[in-house]
């Protein structure tokens, strides 16, 4: 099994180095086809085009390919986070206030593990999460297996790319 905080600690520098932000990495995939898979960003936009990831996978593949730190083979997938991204920095529960998300805590809080609702923002080192029902809960982020946004219009608007213009048209140039 592959050590993903050390993999983390070998990845985000170069990550950096190019201009993005690491989102998560994570092995994906069973013993007989692993995938090593490593989301970014950029910290202007929270968004990457395949370009980035073209960039982002270059680098890394030549960095892992020194360092050696997976045995055996693996594949390397580079992504954007996507709309329904992954919450994996304290930070993201504060970026993403005001928009829906499903929580699910390493061990059980009052009986459940899982939460949904609207996240409040960040109180100390608790994350703050309003259900349907309007009860608050303060869930310690040291206590979040995993979190991730919920598709709903309000987070598609706000994740919508900063400029369509053109996308619908072809230019040409004569010279």
């Amino acid at each position: 099994m592959a050590d993903i905080a050390g993999l983390a600690r070998l990845i985000e520098p170069e990550v950096q180095r190019l201009g993005y932000e690491l989102v998560r990495v994570a092995m994906i995939g069973g013993a007989s086809d692993p995938t090593l898979q490593v989301m970014a960003e950029r910290p202007d936009t929270r968004q990457l085009d395949i370009g980035d990831c073209e960039s982002i996978s270059r680098a890394l593949s030549d960095k892992l390919d020194l360092a050696d730190p997976i045995e055996g083979s693996y594949r390397l997938e580079v992504s954007s986070p996507g709309i329904d991204r992954p919450l994996t920095r304290l930070r993201d529960y504060s970026d993403w206030a005001g928009h829906e998300a499903r929580i699910t805590l390493a061990e059980p809080r009052a009986g459940r593990r899982q939460f949904s609702g609207i996240l409040e923002g960040v109180e100390d080192a608790d994350v703050k999460l309003t259900d349907k029902s309007g009860e608050t809960h303060m869930l310690p982020f040291a206590d979040i297996a995993s979190a991730k946004l919920v598709l709903t219009d309000k987070l598609i608007q706000a994740t919508a790319p900063l400029s369509t213009e053109g996308a619908d048209t072809i230019e040409t140039v004569e010279e």
